[in-house]
């Protein structure tokens, strides 16, 4: 089967556009190889279990700030439970636990120093009900 017309082959290979005299054309700069050039060497691979696993412990700054968030509302939780017990006069020893957990995970940092600021808040208050409650 051929195919004539604008979009055949016959049409394209046929037409032989005339060139006008002193146009100059597209041309492709020198690609020759710099001299002292050097072949690209093929990088070295991770052998070491280790660095696998120390690449996988690295977190991101944002995710470490979610985690530092639910940590202090966790520790305001346990210390609204604190409250409530104190005014109904049924504080137990689970609230006490809750609340010497929370205590000891406001201890690690977030890295934002707006929000260690008020985690260091939130601990204080923690530790100080702690040791209120304890000498009861």
């Amino acid at each position: 089967m051929r195919i004539h017309g604008p979009n055949g082959t016959a049409l394209a290979a046929s037409s032989a556009a005339p060139r006008r005299a002193g146009a100059t054309g597209f041309v492709l700069p020198d690609m020759s190889p710099a001299t002292g050039a050097r072949p690209s060497a093929a990088p070295k691979a991770v052998g070491n279990i280790d660095a696998l696993m120390a690449l996988q412990g690295v977190e991101d700054a944002t995710e470490r700030r979610k985690r530092a968030v639910k940590r202090g509302r966790t520790a305001l939780d346990v210390l609204d439970d604190l409250k409530i017990g104190l005014l109904a006069g049924t504080l137990d020893g689970r609230t006490m636990e809750r609340l010497r957990l929370a205590a000891a995970d406001l201890k690690t940092g977030s890295g934002d120093p707006g929000l260690d600021a008020v985690l260091a808040e939130i601990e204080l208050r923690v530790e100080v009900e702690f040791a209120k409650a304890g000498g009861r």
